[in-house]
């Protein structure tokens, strides 16, 4: 078995399924608030803003994950909460709008659901 060395091997982010994902939530978000949002509406910025949030946040923990563990789950956590902030902006863009939010087990759901679960999805695969 090779030496890992002194600092173990880390930063490989992009074959990170949450990574991956948080890519994918960023690009769907940006077009998201560039067809349905008006430009000037502090919204798109908070709602971009948190998106890049979860990505970047991904990438930083992985690059800081072969120095320090904590650091890594502090930026983890970052980004988990930047994602959930811009789950509360969709929800709340459906019930001004009265649209309805789906339930998790509801038929549409499960399909966008079953997409996630692929590896290496890409904006491209939802676009449909």
């Amino acid at each position: 078995m090779p030496n890992p060395g002194f600092i173990p091997a880390h930063g490989n982010y992009h074959e990170l399924l949450s990574y991956q994902k948080a890519e994918v939530i960023y690009d769907l978000t940006f077009r998201f608030c560039q067809r349905f949002l008006s430009k000037g509406d502090r919204t798109v910025d908070q709602m971009v803003q948190a998106a890049r949030s979860g990505k970047q946040n991904i990438l930083e923990g992985s690059k800081a994950s072969g120095t320090s563990k904590e650091m890594e789950l502090k930026l983890t956590n970052v980004a988990r909460a930047s994602l959930e902030e811009l789950l509360a902006d969709y929800r709340d863009f459906l019930r001004v709008r009265d649209f309805p939010v789906w339930a998790k087990d509801s038929k549409k759901a499960l399909f966008v659901r079953r997409i996630g679960h692929r590896s290496h999805v890409t904006y491209e695969t939802y676009r449909p």
